[in-house]
């Protein structure tokens, strides 16, 4: 025993002297002494699946990229329509539309028995239409994929448009008008647009009581019979499936679907150039003011879109972005201010800035978001700048393309928009390969502060010697006209 404890005493002495010879080594040498002395090696190239891509013969495209993670399936249509083809007289008919398409059901099973069929499967279906484009998608497990599939296209191809349902979509809507001044933020947003668009434009106009009220059942039915054919929609599926047995069943539910008119090219028109002026809105009930600035910007496929995203990251894509540097925080004018040149990707997005701001500071506000977007030209990007920027926009690619469902998704939208398959998959190349003078060039060609329409929104009491420095400010009218 006494031997034994002598051993356990032994060894506890050897541990606790190899433990003393790790602490008290002597440190290791730092491969380099400051972080700007880091070397990392190239980004490992990426290899991005491509999906199965079919059109059946009535026009419609499939696009399939399975994904055997989970027992799941997930569906989603693209349809060629949008709240920008609405007749002026009846603007918020593809909104409802998209809302009473599911609520109503089909016509053979009505709204309410639908959702307790899905809730039943664990299942999801949705339908809506924005302003490019309709969208419907599903979601089930896979062992209920073929049953809730039928159910899909039979929405699809034959929705009831209820007539409650239609009713209760219209109060929905006609309470979201009566709310639409409540925000700030929303109300900066739409009157914005109609500076830089156009009053009339597609891409400006908002519901008002009398276009929701002049809707009717019939212009639905209109709608569905004008835009909802299989030579219109791009279907994506993703999960847990086969491709090859997974295709007959989408031909067995939409092969029959009759090939409707030829699609034509989309002709929205808005206007080119906008006022550069001074614009308010007063809104007595806020303690801030919203500032936003800015022009027309471009559309994706323009020749400077890879420079002009840098630009936009080196403007404010982080915390020590030139706007959150200078604006934020050396002048202590606004805790949340962004702004670059926006993309769309069949017409011209926004190029903006915005901030909110004290109403005392609502001048230095306005002067700071001027001077930063000449700072861009007269004290043009670096190409410290320009690198830091390619590799933070570099290093987050990847999450954009981490699954197979954000992968066919992207697919679903260069399909529908008619850009290149692999337009995506080359972004990372285009980005790579932009020069710091050609974001030099982009800045100065898309960004004009010379031209900027000025909107503020804000209490009158705080914004008026601010806005008094101008010799015209043009009031904006945001009151709702009352329901007849």
């Amino acid at each position: 025993m006494r031997m034994q404890s002598n051993l356990v005493k032994g060894g506890g002495f050897l541990i606790l002297m190899l433990l003393l010879s790790q602490w008290l080594e002597p440190p290791v040498q730092a491969q380099v002494d400051h972080v700007k002395d880091l070397k990392f090696p190239p980004l490992a190239e990426l290899n991005i699946p491509e999906p199965t891509r079919v059109v059946l013969d009535n026009g419609m495209v499939v696009v399939m990229m399975e994904d055997h993670e989970l027992p799941l399936v997930s569906v989603s249509a693209k349809i060629r329509t949008g709240s920008r083809l609405e007749p002026n007289s009846k603007i918020g008919l593809a909104q409802l539309m998209g809302i009473v398409m599911r609520s109503g059901g089909s016509t053979s099973l009505a709204g309410d028995a639908l959702d307790d069929y899905l809730e039943g499967k664990a299942a999801t279906i949705e339908t809506s239409i924005g302003e490019t484009a309709g969208t419907a998608a599903m979601s089930c497990l896979k062992d209920d994929f073929s049953d809730v599939l039928h159910v899909f296209a039979d929405l699809l191809r034959n929705p009831s448009f209820d007539p409650e349902k239609l009713a209760i979509a219209k109060n929905q809507i006609m309470a979201r008008i009566s709310r639409q001044n409540d925000n700030p933020d929303a109300i900066l947003s739409r009157e914005f647009k109609k500076l830089v668009y156009g009053q009339d434009s597609s891409y400006a106009r908002t519901p008002s009581y009398a276009t929701v009220s002049a809707i009717t059942r019939k212009d639905l039915i209109a709608w569905h019979e004008s835009y909802f054919h299989p030579n219109r929609i791009i279907l994506g599926i993703t999960g847990d499936f086969q491709s090859d047995s997974t295709l007959q069943m989408v031909k067995e539910v939409f092969g029959d679907w009759p090939i409707g008119p030829a699609v034509k090219d989309i002709n929205v028109p808005y206007q080119e150039s906008n006022p550069a002026k001074v614009f308010y809105v007063e809104k007595n009930d806020m303690t801030q003011a919203k500032i936003m600035m800015g022009h027309l910007g471009v559309m994706r496929r323009n020749p400077d879109y890879y420079p002009l995203v840098i630009v936009n990251q080196i403007l404010s894509g982080s915390f020590g972005a030139r706007l959150f540097s200078n604006v934020r925080s050396k002048q202590g004018l606004a805790y949340d201010v962004h702004g670059g040149v926006g993309f769309q990707w069949d017409y011209p997005g926004l190029a903006s800035l915005m901030m909110s701001t004290k109403t005392e500071t609502t001048g230095a506000g306005i002067d700071a978001l001027i001077a930063e977007s000449e700072k861009m030209v007269t004290e043009p990007p670096t190409d410290q700048e320009v690198t830091k920027a390619k590799a933070a926009i570099l290093n987050s690619y990847i999450f954009s393309v981490d699954s197979p469902a954000k992968i066919l998704g992207k697919y679903v939208t260069h399909e529908y928009y008619g850009y290149p398959a692999d337009w995506f998959v080359q972004f990372r190349k285009g980005i790579e390969q932009v020069t710091t003078e050609q974001v030099r060039e982009a800045v100065r060609r898309h960004l004009r502060p010379q031209g900027f329409s000025i909107l503020v929104v804000g209490p009158r009491k705080g914004t008026a010697s601010a806005l008094a420095r101008y010799k015209s400010i043009q009031e904006v009218d945001i009151t709702i006209p009352e329901p007849s």
